[in-house]
C-alpha cells in the first residue's frame, strides 16, 4: 500500500463519543452527527472518525470511537446539543493513506495500512488513536478516506 509520512497540524473536533463494537458504533455515531450537523446547520470542515484501541486486543463491547466534524477552535457547541462533546486530535508524525472503500469493508484498508506502516524501515507506531477523514459521502456505495496511524522515526539500535 502506497503512503506517506506527513506532520499533521492540531485540529478542535466536535460530535459522539460511543463504546462498543465500531462495525455498530461508527454508523450509528454518524447518523447522530449528520442529524445534529443539519439541525444547526453547520458546515464542517471534515467528517472524521477517531478510533481508540486495537481490536486485535481490546474486547469489541470496549473498544471506543468519536464521529467528529472539524471545527475552529473557538467553536461553541450550541445549546441543546446533547451528548455532544468538543476535543482536540493533537499534532504529530503521521503515516498517511488514501483509499477507497466499497461495500462498507472499512477493514481490509486498514489491516494491509497497518502491515505496510509495520514494516516501515524507518518508523515505527507509536501510542495515539488512529483516524479517519472521509473526503466523500459514500451516497454511491465507495467512500473515499484518508487513513492516518500515529508513527515516530526508530531510534538507531
Amino acid at each position: 500500500m502506497h503512503y506517506q509520512i506527513q506532520r499533521v497540524a492540531e485540529r478542535t473536533l466536535a460530535g459522539f463519543h460511543l463504546v462498543g463494537p465500531w462495525e455498530k458504533t461508527v454508523p450509528k455515531g454518524f447518523e447522530q452527527l449528520q442529524a445534529w450537523v443539519t439541525t444547526r446547520q453547520l458546515v464542517p470542515r471534515e467528517w472524521i472518525a477517531v478510533y481508540f484501541g486495537n481490536p486485535e486486543l481490546t474486547p469489541p463491547e470496549a473498544l471506543r470511537c468519536d464521529t467528529m466534524i472539524s471545527v475552529d477552535p473557538a467553536f461553541e457547541i450550541p445549546p441543546n446539543s446533547e451528548g455532544v462533546t468538543k476535543t482536540r486530535l493533537a499534532a504529530g508524525l503521521f503515516a498517511v493513506a488514501r483509499v477507497q472503500v466499497a461495500d462498507g469493508d472499512f477493514t481490509a484498508p486498514w489491516l494491509s495500512f497497518f502491515t505496510a506502516v509495520s514494516g516501515d524501515g524507518a518508523h515505527q507506531l507509536r501510542e495515539g488513536p488512529v483516524f479517519e477523514i472521509y473526503l466523500s459521502d459514500g451516497s454511491n456505495g465507495v467512500w473515499d478516506i484518508e487513513m492516518y496511524i500515529p508513527v515516530a522515526l526508530k531510534q538507531a539500535e
